[in-house]
């Protein structure tokens, strides 16, 4: 058993090097290609050897996940073969770091419960947008701009409320997004990232498996194997109930959580931004029926038992919109 968990992690770790090596042209990396025809997508086994110093046997072997205990010198070695940044050198050690050790059980799904005081956070925000979520990007707890900004998604049950799932899966995302296609490239390699050193995660397994099946555009993306995402911190939303604004966006861990991060947007006061801010926290939400208010705050969002992206029932509700609400929370 103990065998067949290390394969399986030095598989990950090959599979991560053979998407970089592929991905890395010969000319990137200072080699002159001939006027033959390469059959293979950018550099060989032996290249990618040679430039790091290393066997092209040993080299194979890593590749194919049959060595899962390579040396940091090597580690070292193939990333600056390979031109790798910061990110992708301290993605690489992870994989290997994981490839060489066993772990026995698959770790359990990571705490839902959002903390009464982060709640209250949210609400003292407005109107500026803000959202809880956890790292497989689960919308956790929003106040109504965090969740108004997202066009649609409140029309989605609670349990559904995924920022992955919605850029690829919710027909009005690519009419939001301007820059479509970098914003889902940010979030798939956020995924690989955090995929990379725990692919048996259940929050993680489950939404990356419907998500294959479900979006050629994903499947292409995860195939890649990117895990170096540019965030934006200028982000052009084309709403269609407060019409196109752009706002400065903050992600922010929370400490002592298992990946929870609270994002913020910003705009100038006195803007055009800023005015439709404004009133995208008061746009009413459709379908939020079975709204209970504040009470029960310490059980939102705590559901510890639960698998891939499950949530719960219920949201609390929008009162008297002029009136300053209490901040919205599944």
């Amino acid at each position: 058993m103990a065998t067949e968990s290390a394969h399986s992690e030095g598989a990950e770790l090959g599979r991560y090097l053979r998407a970089r090596r592929t991905q890395t042209s010969p000319g990137h990396v200072g080699l002159t290609v001939g006027a033959g025809i390469r059959r293979t997508p950018g550099l060989r086994r032996e290249e990618l050897a040679t430039l790091a110093g290393i066997s092209i046997d040993y080299y194979v072997r890593l590749e194919r996940g049959k060595e899962t205990r390579p040396s940091p010198a090597v580690l070292d070695s193939l990333a600056r073969a390979l031109h790798m940044d910061d990110q992708q050198h301290q993605h690489l050690r992870e994989l290997a770091a994981r490839a060489a050790r066993y772990a026995p059980e698959p770790p359990p799904a990571p705490s839902r419960t959002v903390r009464p005081h982060l709640k209250l956070l949210l609400e003292s925000l407005r109107p500026n947008p803000a959202y809880v979520i956890s790292r497989s990007l689960d919308l956790l707890a929003w106040n109504p701009g965090g969740l108004a900004l997202y066009a649609g998604l409140d029309d989605w049950p609670v349990k559904q409320r995924n920022l992955a799932r919605y850029f690829f899966l919710h027909p009005a995302a690519r009419d939001l997004f301007g820059d479509w296609e970098r914003q889902i490239a940010t979030c798939v390699a956020r995924l690989r990232a955090i995929a990379g050193t725990a692919p048996d995660a259940p929050d993680l397994t489950n939404l990356v498996g419907e998500l294959l099946l479900k979006s050629p555009d994903f499947a292409g993306l995860w195939e890649r194997y990117e895990v170096t995402g540019r965030k934006p911190t200028h982000k052009t939303f084309h709403h269609p109930q407060v019409g196109t604004l752009t706002l400065i966006s903050q992600s922010l861990h929370i400490e002592g959580t298992p990946g929870q991060r609270i994002g913020v947007y910003t705009a100038e006061p006195g803007s055009p931004d800023h005015d439709a801010m404004l009133l995208l926290d008061r746009v009413d939400m459709g379908g939020m029926d079975g709204m209970d208010g504040m009470d029960g705050m310490n059980d939102v969002g705590g559901v510890d038992d639960v698998s891939g992206v499950s949530g719960v029932s219920g949201v609390s509700g929008v009162g008297d919109l002029t009136a300053p609400r209490p901040a919205q929370r599944p």
